[in-house]
């Protein structure tokens, strides 16, 4: 049985562990020694539920569970750990411990699954330090190269390579980071990071779809001159260019309806950043999500298109570099529709819903069968600290994931 105790302690232990006494919310940056405590914790918890542990060269952890027969594919379930700086305590660790939860609670009532089950922590699936999200699940799925490791730096200049490297990991292995046994299936739990399940008042959201991101890094090559010498008709001001880019990526997300696109300037960097000098360097980071992979290469040609204009207008030179471009995911219906049946079985309220943000989950639809449900987070806030899911709904998924796994778990289960 779902432990409501246990999962509010642990939940309790995770916030005060990775939480920064000097500031609001949580720290659980990848690779950083906050991430590697919190990390320490799941496995420790994994161990209390018997799982049998294997560590990648990436240093995702699967925490395995013999079936009655082992040569059958497993059924896989679980998140990550990491979080954005300053982030909320649900966002990732909800999924994780949601997993650990349950294999925990069949452990406790006996349960024998046919299929071996697993759970799994993803490493390093927010993009906050290496500006590429869900890289842990992209190892696993053999997305992620030595040369990618190297090229992948955070704000300090520290390579994604020497970072493993410092972690006591093996980055030249992480090919044989992949995970090429068979699935029989992937299930995610998380909190929705927006607002439709709150306002619409319905306990689960069943996915759909899975919007993936592209981002951009644009550099724009500006001149610092000083600000009173210098006349407006004579300046190749960065942070006027800027914010002409700024609004155009608004407009040209906003006009996306059906499917819809969002675009986010998340990132703008001002050299040399004093109030008597006309900006120079600029640097934006830009972020542009939907569920169509034709809806979102549109609004990037155009953004480009965009930009190119308003550097020649203003005789400013700039650069654009891709630093991730994924392809949306479309949840099987077979899933949706066994998800969905859960649910009503359960007597729970629900809604059928495309999720805005990328998951680990994205990577294993083409593997095996996926599935994911959301719970609210009040206000529909998430990367925050007051990002905030009820006990209420954390315990409803789990218990759902847990009925998920043991029915799917059986020989004769299909989809």
């Amino acid at each position: 049985m779902i432990s409501r105790e246990r999962l509010a302690a642990r939940f309790a232990a995770m916030e005060r562990i990775t939480a920064e006494s000097d500031q609001p919310g949580i720290f659980r940056l990848a690779f950083t020694d906050s991430d590697w405590k919190g990390r320490s914790h799941l496995i420790e918890w994994m161990e209390e539920a018997d799982l049998s542990l294997h560590t990648d060269a990436f240093g995702n952890v699967i925490g395995r569970r013999a079936g009655r027969d082992n040569v059958l594919p497993a059924v896989m379930f679980g998140s990550h750990g990491d979080s954005v700086p300053g982030g909320g305590n649900f966002d990732g660790v909800f999924g994780i411990l949601a997993a650990i939860e349950v294999m925990t609670s069949l452990k406790e009532d006996g349960f024998i699954s046919d299929h071996p089950l697993e759970a799994v922590l993803f490493m390093c699936e927010e993009s906050s330090r290496f500006s590429a999200a869900t890289l842990g699940s992209r190892a696993m799925c053999g997305k992620l190269s030595v040369t990618e490791l190297h090229r992948l730096k955070d704000v300090d200049g520290a390579s994604l390579y020497d970072v493993l490297k410092n972690r006591g990991l093996d980055p030249e292995k992480i090919d044989d980071a992949a995970y090429t046994a068979p699935l029989k299936a992937f299930f995610e739990v998380h909190i929705e990071q927006g607002k439709v399940l709150e306002a619409t008042q319905c306990s689960i959201g069943v996915v759909t779809g899975i919007a993936a991101p592209t981002r951009l890094r644009v550099h724009l090559h500006g001149h610092a001159d000083h600000s009173g010498a210098t006349p407006m008709n004579m300046r190749q001001d960065g942070s006027c260019a800027a914010a002409e880019i700024i609004l155009l990526m608004e407009k040209l997300a906003a006009a996306c309806k059906e499917p819809p696109a969002v675009g986010t300037v998340g990132v703008i960097q001002v050299s040399p950043g004093a109030m008597n000098v006309i900006p120079g360097e600029v640097t934006l980071g830009i972020d542009i999500r939907s569920i169509s992979r034709e809806t979102k290469d549109t609004v990037v040609r155009d953004l480009k298109a965009g930009i190119a204009a308003i550097s020649e207008r203003r005789h400013l030179p700039y650069d654009i570099k891709m630093l991730t471009d994924e392809s949306p995911v479309m949840i099987a219906p077979a899933v949706v529709n066994f998800l969905s049946q859960l649910c009503q079985e359960a007597g729970h309220s629900f809604r059928r819903m495309p999720s805005g943000a990328g998951h680990d989950a994205m990577h294993w639809a083409a593997r095996c069968p996926t599935g994911m449900l959301f719970i609210p987070c009040r206000g529909g806030i998430s990367h925050n600290p007051e990002e905030y899911a009820s006990l209420d709904d954390i315990v409803r998924s789990t218990e759902l994931l847990e009925a998920a796994v043991r029915r799917v778990s059986h020989r004769d289960f299909s989809f």
